[in-house]
């Protein structure tokens, strides 16, 4: 179910051509009239013109309460009024297919009063009148909507106005997975008109607008599961088994605020997210979980080793004291059951222990006197203390986690970094997990990445910026209680494609499993049974999850595709790092960064000279196969120094995305992209550009001129066409089978 708000304010016409031309975002438009008495009469506006033609957003609060489907969202929006004149205007909302206003009020001098509220029927029309009388695109995003309207006067000058609004909403509930959203990002694509010979220059940088901040507390009937936003970084508290709290706050973030959560009193929790256009392949997002109440008899047993450079440079900005609280935090943190042992090294390795012991109290005291007593000093020899911890391991059915962290380079032993990766290979261990963390720019991200990938573990680098003792201990207590080891993931008769992340590693307490992938059939499979197969110790168990549904047509979910690119260019990033460059993945991550508008090596960098022309056309032209071949920004392929860690932890974020938010993603911030749900767009030579877009492909094309009869009758007939036009006024958008010029 979509979701859209609109504000927006009636204008006369022969004042709203003497606007400010300003970019606005956020969930609302407000085009100003002077007005000082009722009825309220235009009045001359002196030059120079000081309107803008649209007051900002101030602010934003969100308080949502759901109770089992059910959704009452209050919402509370200050606008300001910089100008020193008095303002009128009407307020529309567009109302969800479920949905009824509970309540809409306006703040004067203090006092909550009620809004003068119209029919659906009067403000479809008063809409569809100003959008042909503004001819704004901006407000297309909003056709087709059922509409709630109200009177809005007085907006004092140099002044706040704070409008609230209460409704209620049916929540849908699909495959176990429910579904929220609100439009945080209504509005983000209008930009304001000048008079056609006003000196007053457009803006390239869009305005952002003040913060936004949420919360939504959540009381199922049965146990919540997998909650999760694409859209924001969020903070979630669980009050109980079937009650949770959800906020967020935000200043750059303008996306609509979406949220899912699943509903299972299961051992395991699965929800389902698709979205699939027809004829095309489709998206899917599976995310498990555990029960919150994990039983210490249900968790699983693990064997350890922590290995810790104690070099001479580990002396350095006080990291030895912060490595080795980190260190105590995760032993203290140990279970009755596993065993450990601790291994420090420098020129050479140190054993606490010639093989591993129990975590008892005994084991657990001596390994805190170990580690108390380490000190740095000398060499990094990497090599043998790999190999020495990899031969703690025996050949039990144990989860083998080993956490390596090093401050170095390889500069004792063998130093050769093919060769320390080729040795450890040597020693393989089957079901080993190995955590490994760099520690600063002095270390090789190649051979940490590659030591850990092909051990099934994760890399990791903690900059000198960032508090090592935090992010590690963080990570012991993610993997202190393993609840599922070895997964295996059989998805029936569903035909699926490049799944990520390609290993699914293990399940912790308290964590959820997020996988994404495409399917090409779904529709024509009865009854889908997902089957979860993983071991307790010995034990293997089994979880089925049935009646699921992959369906040929799923039109409301559409951040997966630019999701599941994501995470496809970030393992493709990693091969390059890994094994070098060849031209069939450098133009694949290509082509996925421009129709997606995903930040990569080869693209990234074109938006840094400024120029707004060359960055389009660069990246439009890597369809034209007689093209140059892209090259990727100059020391983006590192393996150590800064830039080596931030390649090698930018490529591991896509990797493992889940949050579509990019704040890395240049071009958009300097206003010369738009992501307008599944399609991106760029701007060339004032055009907005379809990524999709091929000048050398036989389309029929359908040529229209902004504004008229003609271009209003289209959007208002075809609403999910709307949604696209509403980017600018001069777009080139594929649609259907068809190219949409739009001109001036």
């Amino acid at each position: 179910m979509k979701l859209k708000v609109v504000i927006a304010f009636a204008a006369f016409a022969a004042i709203g051509a003497f606007l400010n031309a300003v970019p606005i975002k956020a969930q609302g438009v407000i085009v100003p009239i002077i007005c000082d008495i009722r009825p309220c009469r235009p009045r001359p506006v002196p030059r120079p013109i000081p309107l803008p033609n649209a007051l900002p957003v101030k602010s934003i609060q969100l308080d949502t309460k759901i109770s089992g489907q059910v959704a009452t969202t209050h919402v509370e929006q200050v606008f300001r009024n910089d100008t020193p004149y008095t303002l009128e205007g009407t307020y529309f909302f567009p109302i969800p297919e479920t949905a009824s206003i509970v309540e809409f009020a306006i703040w004067e001098n203090g006092k909550k009063l009620v809004g003068e509220v119209r029919s659906r029927e009067e403000a479809r029309r008063i809409y569809d009148e100003i959008v042909r009388r503004q001819r704004d695109p901006g407000l297309l995003e909003y056709a087709g909507k059922d509409l709630f309207q109200a009177s809005i006067f007085p907006i004092p000058p140099n002044s706040d106005k704070k409008l609230e609004l209460t409704y209620t909403q049916v929540l849908k509930a699909e495959s176990g997975t429910v579904g929220y959203r609100y439009p945080l990002g209504t509005g983000r694509n209008l930009w304001g008109r000048g008079p056609q010979n006003s000196e007053i220059a457009r803006p390239s940088v869009p305005q952002k607008f003040g913060t936004v901040s949420g919360k939504v507390t959540i009381e199922g009937k049965q146990a919540l599961r997998n909650i999760y936003s694409p859209s924001h970084s969020i903070e979630v508290k669980n009050t109980s088994e079937r009650a949770a709290s959800v906020s967020f706050e935000t200043k750059d973030n303008d996306n609509d605020f979406q949220l899912f959560y699943g509903l299972s009193n299961e051992d395991f929790g699965m929800s389902l997210v698709t979205y699939r256009e027809p004829g095309k392949d489709g998206y899917f997002m599976l995310m498990l979980s555990p029960k919150d109440d994990v039983s210490e008899r249900e968790l699983v047993n693990k064997d350890i080793v922590f290995v810790l450079d104690t070099s001479g440079s580990m002396a350095d900005e006080g990291k030895m004291e912060k490595a080795r609280s980190a260190l105590l935090f995760g032993i203290k943190g140990l279970r009755e059951g596993d065993r450990f042992n601790v291994i420090n090294f420098a020129g050479e390795e140190h054993l606490m222990e010639t093989k591993l012991i129990a975590a008892n109290a005994s084991g657990l005291k001596r390994g805190e006197e170990f580690v108390q007593r380490l000190k740095p000093t000398g060499g990094t020899n990497i090599n043998d203390a790999v190999r020495a911890g990899m031969r703690q391991f025996d050949s039990s059915d144990r989860p083998k986690l080993m956490v390596f962290m090093t401050d170095g380079l390889p500069t004792v032993g063998e130093t050769n970094v093919e060769k320390i990766i080729k040795n450890a290979a040597d020693v393989k261990v089957n079901g080993l997990r190995l955590f490994t963390f760099g520690v600063g720019y002095d270390v090789n991200t190649r051979l940490l990445d590659k030591l850990a990938a092909e051990n099934s573990g994760v890399a990791d680098y903690i900059e000198p910026k960032e508090n090592l003792e935090v992010k590690v201990s963080n990570f012991f207590t993610k993997v202190n209680s393993p609840v599922l080891t070895d997964l295996e993931l059989d998805l029936g008769g569903l035909q699926t494609d490049l799944m990520y992340p390609r290993q699914f590693g293990d399940i912790f307490k308290g964590t959820q499993l997020t996988i994404i992938g495409r399917y090409t059939n779904g529709g024509d499979v009865d009854n889908l049974t997902l089957r979860l197969q993983g071991k307790t110790g010995r034990e293997t168990r089994t979880f089925n999850f049935g009646n699921l549904d992959f369906p040929l047509r799923a039109e409301t979910n559409d951040f997966l595709p630019r999701l599941w690119a994501t995470r496809r260019v970030g393992w493709l990033v990693e091969q390059i790092r890994s094994n070098g460059e060849n031209k069939e993945l450098r133009d694949e991550i290509v082509e996925l960064g421009t129709r997606y508008g995903i930040v990569t090596p080869y693209t990234s960098y074109l938006a840094t000279d400024g120029s707004e022309r060359e960055f389009a056309d660069n990246l439009l032209r890597r369809r034209d196969s007689n093209a140059p071949p892209a090259k990727a920004a100059p020391g983006t392929f590192s393996v150590d120094g800064a830039s080596g860690v931030a390649m090698s932890k930018k490529a591991n974020e896509q990797k493992n995305k889940i949050i579509l938010v990019d704040k890395d993603d240049r071009a958009q911030q300097a206003g010369l992209v738009k992501k307008i749900g599944i399609k991106t767009f760029y701007l060339s030579n004032g055009v907005w550009i379809d990524s999709e877009f091929d000048e050398t492909a036989r389309i029929p094309e359908v040529r229209l001129t902004f504004g008229t009869d003609a271009y209003f009758d289209l959007a208002m007939k075809e609403t999910d066409l709307a949604r696209y036009l509403s980017v600018g006024e001069q777009v080139v958008l594929v649609w259907k089978g068809k190219v949409y010029r739009v001109s001036q």
